[in-house]
């Protein structure tokens, strides 16, 4: 199977092209070589190089800087899924479109599952489900919606480094408590991707987090007890919850964002790994690293 992976200098991407299978011919873009906004250009590229899959990692994910640029995040996050999903059917190829928590407003008290109703409350989520939109509207039977959230990983710019940075400056840091989720690692992700790749027959939306529920402030309180335990930080800083009222933002955010990855589970036969079980290996590699 050959698979064109998109966006492979992100967090997800990068996780996707370290865990690539052996059986798998695999060629990796980043923006700098395939403007995904561009419909020419991916046509032209993918008639090139005929993939049966693409894995759509691409996406504008600056939340608060959406606000303010809202006609770019579309460009990559709704008409690129378009552009991309476009060219896939003139291939007869398949799509992986990978999105968001940020489609939902955080209204709920339970876990969302894929058939929920969908009311993102700002530009990144609003341009993400469009993209979504876009993919199953074109490959009704070939196109894949994977949803996630809170993604973080060893690279790139995410809340675990941002703690990390932040811990090693300050002996306090105060973090929101009243937002909820799952902390998932990227390589979590790239795992239950990789599984979707192998059933040609799958469609249609799914949602994959790693297990368990977390607020930010247990976000951080875990990283920075594990952190000091592997003596990443050289003990364990003060951290104090604050409400969202206490840390405006441009993008309004989710109030609760827990995903339920039932369907996806029964679909690809993972379990996935508790939050914390998977903040401890990637800590591990940060030390180790």
């Amino acid at each position: 199977m050959s698979v064109l992976i998109t966006g492979a200098g992100g967090q997800i991407g990068q996780a996707l092209v370290k865990s690539a299978p052996e059986d798998v011919e695999a060629r990796y873009t980043t923006h700098a070589e395939l403007d995904i906004a561009d419909a020419d250009a991916t046509v032209a590229f993918l008639a090139k190089h005929k993939p049966d899959l693409i894995i759509n990692a691409a996406a504008y994910t600056a939340v608060d800087q959406a606000e303010s640029e809202p006609e770019t995040a579309r460009e990559v996050n709704d008409i690129g899924a378009r552009n991309l999903a476009r060219a896939a059917a003139d291939l007869d190829a398949r799509i992986i479109q990978i999105s968001t928590d940020f489609v939902f407003d955080g209204a709920s008290s339970s876990a969302y599952s894929p058939s929920d109703a969908t009311a993102p409350l700002g530009v990144y989520g609003t341009t993400k489900l469009a993209g979504e939109r876009s993919v199953l509207e074109t490959l009704p039977d070939r196109g894949v919606v994977l949803r996630t959230a809170w993604v973080y990983g060893p690279v790139g710019k995410n809340f675990l480094l941002t703690m990390l940075r932040l811990m090693r400056e300050r002996p306090l840091i105060r973090v929101v408590s009243d937002q909820v989720g799952t902390p998932t690692a990227a390589a979590s992700v790239a795992r239950a991707i990789w599984a979707m790749a192998s059933l040609p027959d799958l469609h249609g939306i799914y949602h994959w987090t790693d297990a368990g529920v977390a607020s930010w402030y247990d976000f951080a309180v875990a990283i920075a007890e594990e952190s000091a335990r592997l003596g990443i930080l050289p003990d364990v800083p003060e951290v104090i919850p604050i409400s969202t009222q206490d840390y405006p933002t441009p993008a309004r955010r989710p109030r609760f964002s827990v995903l339920d990855t039932r369907s996806t589970v029964d679909a690809i036969g993972i379990v996935p790994a508790h939050w914390r079980v998977n903040l401890r290996r990637i800590l591990g590699e940060i030390h180790i690293g």
